[in-house]
């Protein structure tokens, strides 16, 4: 710093005759800024995995057979239909869940 500000003949210091400092500077707040953002991402992924379900279902052999042809129907995978059916489904004051009709998208 001290050998531009001679260089140029600065009394003190200004960003706004730096040009290449300032460049510099805009680069390493953009990288800075991109890193925070890929953070702040990752984050939410870690948040969002949390809160995932996976599980493995066994079902009987009558309501498997009416689950696959339910899939062939509207084109959908099996774990694609249980998820659109438990979107619907809602656990009522009395500790009834219930699943009103709905078409599998």
């Amino acid at each position: 710093m001290a050998a531009l500000m001679d260089l140029e003949g600065w009394p003190v210091y200004s960003p706004e005759h730096d040009v290449q400092g300032s460049a510099w500077a805009r680069e390493r707040d953009a990288r800075r800024d991109g890193a925070l953002a890929r953070h702040a991402a990752w984050q939410q992924e870690q948040r969002d995995a949390r809160d995932e379900l996976q599980a493995h279902v066994w079902l009987s052999a009558d309501v498997s057979r009416r689950l696959r042809e339910i899939c062939a129907r509207t084109g959908l995978r099996p774990e694609q239909l249980l998820a659109q059916l438990a979107d619907q489904a809602r656990l009522a004051e009395d500790g009834t869940l219930t699943a009103g009709p709905f078409a599998p998208r």
